[in-house]
């Protein structure tokens, strides 16, 4: 959309063929006498100790799972247990070459990426640094158990440190790196570059590009890698990672101290199966799997075929790629192929492949070659290869006997633990230090110049309304308190669909792409799954990510980044991470039904989430001030239908300065003795008509509550007012099957019910599709669908005659309908 960019018709009628690079193919080329050079001998027998490493900790785990011992240590693992014995040269290979610095996020088959990742860093660290991060960690805990373990000195303790660390955490110990509460499929520990490893699959690629964005946009060391399985490549959001990754903007628009791509490095670790489904040849058809940058960008993502069975070949791609990374120039895919002996996990008979093909890869053992060469070149003797074996299986042996013992020696934590970090609850100015990057100063801005000259409530101080042109409005609010926030801390950063040079669809950003480089407020692709998936690897890497979808529709693109990623780290991470995540989500209404709905209620059901969802232009920017101090996932629902609203409640309007609404505090837009109704959204407008008729025509006091938030939601000020009222209607623009208000219904019923003097009643929008804008009325609550459902269920009004049918009667026919 930016005008400096000129989308020329000559230019793109012209006729032409597309060529693309070429790509390699295992190109790799031994050279022993190159191989010492680069590596040393150090170096290379590192690599062979951590293969080792590796596959004996997957061989005791598949013992543990099927047999129930290993090495005379008896163990009954009832979690899970995805191995990859035989893919030790690819991780392996790839972990000797990166930094500590260096990101890797991973799989739910990523127990020797964690391993190898941090052998690496802990040798690469000064041993000062290493000591640091281990005494620090846990406040020493997992260290605590790491000594009881025989040791020569510093290094062997970082290694039992790794192993206990990673054991523990794979049976859901205390002392485990995330206290056992993300287990064997989502370890990780952070301190050493080993990040976040999912259970979804492909659900690391639009985090990691979101952690590389980090780096790019605050000036990180570093690169990232996401290390993904071949059968993600059918899955949406590793591709609208790519395309995030691979935008042209980075190179063409960002200039103003930040240029060059994100160094994004998606790598496929290729087994040729995901779960039983062959990739090669039955569920794919790319026949070479690093075919498919050339569909990406003009360098078809400088992809390449790895050798993963030679873990020198593996090396030597990385301290290739990551000049190019470290440059700007990527996103970098390669295709490292692999093959993994054991099943997809214990309880896999491996059906769908034949013995003979196990047997043929099994001669191509990368541990097992690997080990060969490096005896045939004489850098060790095969004495030697069996005794790193034979030292290694005594470490790991006692450290599973730790490990495993009763919980009085080797604790878990329990619900009370888990409730505790749920949500991380932090308040900070600053996600880190330093000045705000600006390109102007915020109080010489247009826009904050234009607003210090609008009325700040409905009515003037005549009385009369306000016009739209002059006052204060709901967007109004919610640019103030974004634009305070950018211009206080250095790290928040902005990206959805229209963000920049548009303003926001809704236009709460106009006046942002004057205020801002583009670094911090960006357009991206319409790919919802990557906008949000960004933004969690974004804040999960230390920075404060806004991201928009225009509409609340399209959070089911986002799903998995939401439910799944967004919601859940924190927890997963035992409090280890914060995920200060802003998801703007505007509500809409005269689109139809792909545009038109309020899905609220996903998101409370969704433990880890908190939920907002402002109603007037005072919340609107208190809430959101709220929400950009926090650490949390904040999901914050805006209604199309509240954008150009003044503030109606406030006597003295929306403040100039910085506030904030008090967090789960419904609060009282009305006080009234005979009835309450509580409210969520832009209902809120319609409800105070109602009750307006309700006082006029029928005497009826009624108490209006708007509830603000929906998670967490404290019920106690909405509690209070029914033991006043003894009757509750609760409503908004959500469809009545599943609405969020049936929960508060059901705890205010529970907490209430010797106060209540009519059944607690909740009026929704219709369980159908969203008509056309004409036809609205008939769907979303309207003043006479309440005042109806009040007469009929909780308090029948003298002489009234109801307009809608809101009978028992019906709702059980709307049930039975599904209508």
């Amino acid at each position: 959309m930016p005008r400096s960019l000129i989308v020329d018709p000559i230019t793109v009628r012209a006729k032409a063929t597309i060529k693309t690079p070429d790509i390699p193919v295992n190109a790799y080329e031994p050279d022993f006498a190159a191989e010492l050079e680069r590596h040393g001998k150090d170096g290379l027998v590192d690599i062979l100790h951590d293969m080792i490493a590796v596959r004996q900790f997957e061989t005791m785990l598949n013992s543990i799972k099927t047999t129930g011992a290993w090495n005379g240590v008896e163990y009954d693992h009832r979690g899970p247990a995805h191995l990859s014995i035989g893919q030790e040269s690819a991780v392996v290979g790839q972990a000797s070459q990166l930094e500590p610095t260096d990101f890797i996020f991973g799989s739910h088959r990523s127990h020797g990426e964690i391993l190898a990742k941090c052998f690496s860093a802990a040798r690469k660290l000064a041993p000062s640094g290493l000591e640091s991060i281990m005494k620090g960690f846990l406040d020493g805990e997992t260290l605590s158990f790491a000594e009881q373990i025989s040791n020569d000195g510093l290094a062997d303790v970082a290694e039992n440190f790794i192993l206990y660390g990673t054991v523990a955490e794979t049976f859901a110990r205390k002392a485990g790196f995330n206290r056992g509460l993300g287990g064997s499929m989502h370890a990780f520990f952070s301190p050493f570059g080993s990040m976040p490893n999912n259970a979804i699959v492909g659900g690391s690629a639009d985090i990691a590009t979101g952690s590389a964005l980090f780096k790019l946009v605050n000036r990180q060391e570093g690169i990232v890698i996401a290390n993904i399985g071949d059968a993600s490549m059918g899955c949406g959001p590793v591709w609208e990672a790519m395309m995030f990754a691979a935008m042209d903007q980075y190179r063409t628009l960002w200039n103003d101290g930040v240029q060059g791509n994100p160094p994004i490095w998606f790598n496929f670790f290729n087994n040729f199966y995901g779960m039983g489904g062959q990739t090669s040849g039955e569920t794919m058809g790319y026949d070479i799997l690093a075919r498919v940058g050339a569909g990406v960008n003009p360098e078809a993502m400088h992809a390449e075929r790895v050798d993963g069975l030679n873990p020198l070949a593996v090396a030597d791609s990385v301290w290739r790629k990551r000049k190019l990374l470290e440059a700007g120039r990527g996103p970098v895919l390669t295709d490292t192929i692999t093959y993994r002996f054991s099943g997809h996990s214990p309880s896999d008979a491996s059906s769908y492949r034949s013995k003979d093909e196990v047997e043929m890869w099994e001669q191509h053992d990368g541990l097992k070659n690997y080990a060969a060469y490096l005896v045939e070149n004489k850098v060790v003797g095969q004495s030697e290869v069996d005794d790193i074996r034979a030292r290694f299986d005594e470490r790991l042996t006692k450290i599973i006997a730790l490990c495993t013992k009763d919980e009085e020696t080797s604790p878990r934590v329990h619900m009370d633990f888990i409730e505790s970090v749920m949500y991380s609850n932090g308040n900070k100015e600053k996600m880190a230090d330093g000045e705000p990057e600006l390109l102007e100063p915020l109080e010489d801005n247009a826009r904050v110049k234009s607003l210090k000259n609008k009325i700040r409530t409905a009515l003037d101080a005549d009385g009369k309304p306000v016009s739209k042109a002059r006052a204060f409005s709901y967007r109004d609010a919610l640019f103030e308190a974004i634009a305070h926030r950018f211009a206080t801390d250095p790290t928040v950063c902005a990206w959805g669909e229209e963000n920049r040079d548009w303003g926001g669809a809704f236009a709460v950003y106009r006046g942002l792409t004057e205020l801002l480089p583009h670094h911090r407020l960006f357009n991206s692709p319409i790919s919802e799954a990557a906008i949000v998936g960004a933004g969690v690897g974004y804040a999960l890497s230390g920075g404060r990510a806004i991201v928009e979808l225009m509409y609340c529709d399209f959070l089911g693109r986002a799903g998995d980044e939401i439910f799944n990623q967004a919601a859940k780290w924190q927890s997963m991470s035992a409090g280890l991470l914060e995920m200060p995540l802003v998801v703007r989500v505007s509500v809409g209404s005269k689109y139809g039904a792909q545009h038109s709905q309020d899905w609220a209620a996903l998101c409370a059901h969704m433990p880890g989430l908190k939920v907002y969802y402002p109603a007037t232009p005072y919340d609107a920017k208190g809430m959101m001030n709220l929400a950009l101090r926090g650490t949390d996932p904040v999901i914050f629902f805006e209604s199309q239908l509240l954008y150009d609203r003044a503030e109606e409640f406030e006597a003295d309007g929306v403040p100039q300065g910085y506030y904030e609404v008090p967090e789960g505090q419904p609060v009282v837009r009305r006080e009234g003795t005979d009835l309450t109704i509580g409210v969520l959204g832009a209902t809120l407008y319609r409800v105070m008509e109602a009750a307006e008729t309700l006082e006029k025509e029928h005497g009826i006091s009624t108490e209006v509550i708007d509830l603000r938030f929906v998670a967490p939601l404290d019920l106690g000020p909405i509690v209070l007012s029914v033991k006043k009222t003894g009757r509750l209607l609760l409503t908004s623009d959500a469809v009545d099957r599943g609405s969020f208000l049936h929960n508060v219904a059901s705890g205010v019923s529970t907490l209430a019910f010797d106060h209540l003097d009519a059944p607690v009643t909740v009026v929704g929008s219709r369980n159908t599709i969203t008509p056309a804008a004409e036809l609205e009325k008939e769907f979303f609550p309207q003043p006479n669908w309440l005042i109806d459902a009040i007469h009929e269920r909780i308090l029948p009004l003298k002489n009234y005659t109801p307009t809608t049918n809101q009978t028992e009667s019906e709702l059980a026919r709307r049930s039975r309908e599904g209508v």
